[in-house]
Protein backbone atom coordinates (compact mmCIF):
# COMPACT_ATOMS: atom_id res chain seq x y z
CA UNK A 1 0.00 0.00 0.00
CA UNK A 2 2.75 2.46 0.98
CA UNK A 3 4.80 1.48 -2.07
CA UNK A 4 1.84 2.13 -4.37
CA UNK A 5 1.26 5.48 -2.66
CA UNK A 6 4.92 6.43 -3.11
CA UNK A 7 4.77 5.47 -6.77
CA UNK A 8 1.64 7.56 -7.22
CA UNK A 9 3.17 10.59 -5.48
CA UNK A 10 6.37 10.37 -7.53
CA UNK A 11 4.38 10.00 -10.75
CA UNK A 12 2.15 12.93 -9.83
CA UNK A 13 5.08 15.19 -8.96
CA UNK A 14 6.92 14.23 -12.15
CA UNK A 15 3.81 14.98 -14.18
CA UNK A 16 3.42 18.36 -12.50
CA UNK A 17 7.08 19.15 -13.10
CA UNK A 18 6.57 18.45 -16.79
CA UNK A 19 3.50 20.68 -16.94
CA UNK A 20 5.08 23.74 -15.29
CA UNK A 21 7.12 24.87 -18.34
CA UNK A 22 4.09 24.39 -20.59
CA UNK A 23 2.03 26.66 -18.34
CA UNK A 24 4.73 29.26 -17.61
CA UNK A 25 6.18 29.71 -21.12
CA UNK A 26 3.13 31.39 -22.73
CA UNK A 27 2.83 33.75 -19.77
CA UNK A 28 6.46 34.83 -20.14
CA UNK A 29 6.14 35.37 -23.89
CA UNK A 30 3.05 37.54 -23.54
CA UNK A 31 4.57 39.51 -20.67
CA UNK A 32 7.66 40.31 -22.76
CA UNK A 33 5.52 41.40 -25.73
CA UNK A 34 3.39 43.63 -23.53
CA UNK A 35 6.47 45.18 -21.91
CA UNK A 36 8.07 45.96 -25.29
CA UNK A 37 4.85 47.51 -26.60
CA UNK A 38 4.49 49.61 -23.46
CA UNK A 39 8.05 50.90 -23.81
CA UNK A 40 7.49 51.84 -27.46
CA UNK A 41 4.19 53.54 -26.68
CA UNK A 42 5.59 55.48 -23.73
CA UNK A 43 8.18 57.11 -26.00
CA UNK A 44 5.78 57.50 -28.96
CA UNK A 45 8.36 55.71 -31.07
CA UNK A 46 7.46 52.35 -32.53
CA UNK A 47 10.86 51.87 -34.14
CA UNK A 48 13.11 52.28 -31.13
CA UNK A 49 12.27 52.45 -27.44
CA UNK A 50 15.12 54.60 -26.15
CA UNK A 51 15.69 54.73 -22.44
CA UNK A 52 13.13 52.04 -21.77
CA UNK A 53 14.85 48.83 -22.80
CA UNK A 54 17.44 48.73 -20.01
CA UNK A 55 14.92 48.94 -17.18
CA UNK A 56 12.48 46.70 -19.04
CA UNK A 57 15.12 44.01 -19.55
CA UNK A 58 16.20 44.15 -15.91
CA UNK A 59 12.61 44.10 -14.72
CA UNK A 60 11.89 41.18 -17.04
CA UNK A 61 14.84 39.21 -15.66
CA UNK A 62 13.74 39.93 -12.09
CA UNK A 63 10.19 38.86 -12.93
CA UNK A 64 11.39 35.65 -14.57
CA UNK A 65 13.62 34.76 -11.61
CA UNK A 66 10.80 35.52 -9.19
CA UNK A 67 8.35 33.42 -11.21
CA UNK A 68 10.75 30.46 -11.40
CA UNK A 69 11.48 30.61 -7.66
CA UNK A 70 7.77 30.86 -6.84
CA UNK A 71 6.89 27.88 -9.04
CA UNK A 72 9.77 25.86 -7.58
CA UNK A 73 8.70 26.77 -4.04
CA UNK A 74 5.11 25.73 -4.71
CA UNK A 75 6.20 22.38 -6.16
CA UNK A 76 8.60 21.66 -3.29
CA UNK A 77 5.98 22.77 -0.76
CA UNK A 78 3.41 20.39 -2.21
CA UNK A 79 5.91 17.54 -2.24
CA UNK A 80 6.94 18.29 1.37
CA UNK A 81 3.32 18.25 2.55
CA UNK A 82 2.75 14.96 0.74
CA UNK A 83 5.89 13.52 2.35
CA UNK A 84 4.68 14.65 5.78
CA UNK A 85 1.40 12.84 5.14
CA UNK A 86 3.29 9.73 3.98
CA UNK A 87 5.46 9.93 7.10
CA UNK A 88 2.34 10.16 9.25
CA UNK A 89 0.81 7.15 7.54
CA UNK A 90 4.07 5.22 8.00
CA UNK A 91 4.11 6.23 11.67
CA UNK A 92 0.53 5.10 12.22
CA UNK A 93 1.02 1.79 10.42
CA UNK A 94 4.43 1.02 11.98
CA UNK A 95 2.84 -1.15 14.65
CA UNK A 96 5.47 -0.19 17.22
CA UNK A 97 8.40 -1.56 15.23
CA UNK A 98 11.40 0.62 16.11
CA UNK A 99 12.89 0.72 12.62
CA UNK A 100 9.58 1.67 11.01
CA UNK A 101 8.92 4.33 13.65
CA UNK A 102 12.37 5.89 13.15
CA UNK A 103 11.93 5.76 9.37
CA UNK A 104 8.59 7.56 9.67
CA UNK A 105 10.05 10.18 12.03
CA UNK A 106 12.97 10.77 9.64
CA UNK A 107 10.57 11.20 6.72
CA UNK A 108 8.62 13.84 8.63
CA UNK A 109 11.80 15.53 9.87
CA UNK A 110 13.38 15.74 6.42
CA UNK A 111 10.17 17.07 4.89
CA UNK A 112 10.02 19.82 7.52
CA UNK A 113 13.70 20.65 6.95
CA UNK A 114 12.96 20.88 3.23
CA UNK A 115 10.12 23.33 3.91
CA UNK A 116 12.40 25.49 6.07
CA UNK A 117 15.12 25.51 3.40
CA UNK A 118 12.61 26.52 0.71
CA UNK A 119 11.27 29.32 2.91
CA UNK A 120 14.79 30.61 3.58
CA UNK A 121 15.67 30.41 -0.12
CA UNK A 122 12.53 32.40 -0.94
CA UNK A 123 13.53 35.10 1.57
CA UNK A 124 17.13 35.18 0.32
CA UNK A 125 16.16 35.48 -3.35
CA UNK A 126 13.67 38.27 -2.63
CA UNK A 127 16.32 40.14 -0.62
CA UNK A 128 18.95 39.82 -3.37
CA UNK A 129 16.49 40.87 -6.09
CA UNK A 130 15.42 43.92 -4.08
CA UNK A 131 19.07 44.93 -3.53
CA UNK A 132 19.93 44.44 -7.21
CA UNK A 133 16.94 46.46 -8.41
CA UNK A 134 17.55 49.33 -5.94
CA UNK A 135 21.29 49.52 -6.64
CA UNK A 136 20.77 49.67 -10.42
CA UNK A 137 18.12 52.40 -10.18
CA UNK A 138 20.32 54.46 -7.84
CA UNK A 139 23.37 54.22 -10.14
Amino acid sequence: MIKKLKTFVVSLSAGLALLVPAIAAPVLVHAAEIQNNLCAGANLSFTEATGCTDTAAESSVNNIVTLVINIFSIIVGIIAVIMIIIGGIKYITSGGDATNVSSAKNTILYAIIGLVIVALAQILVRYVLSKVSTSSTAG
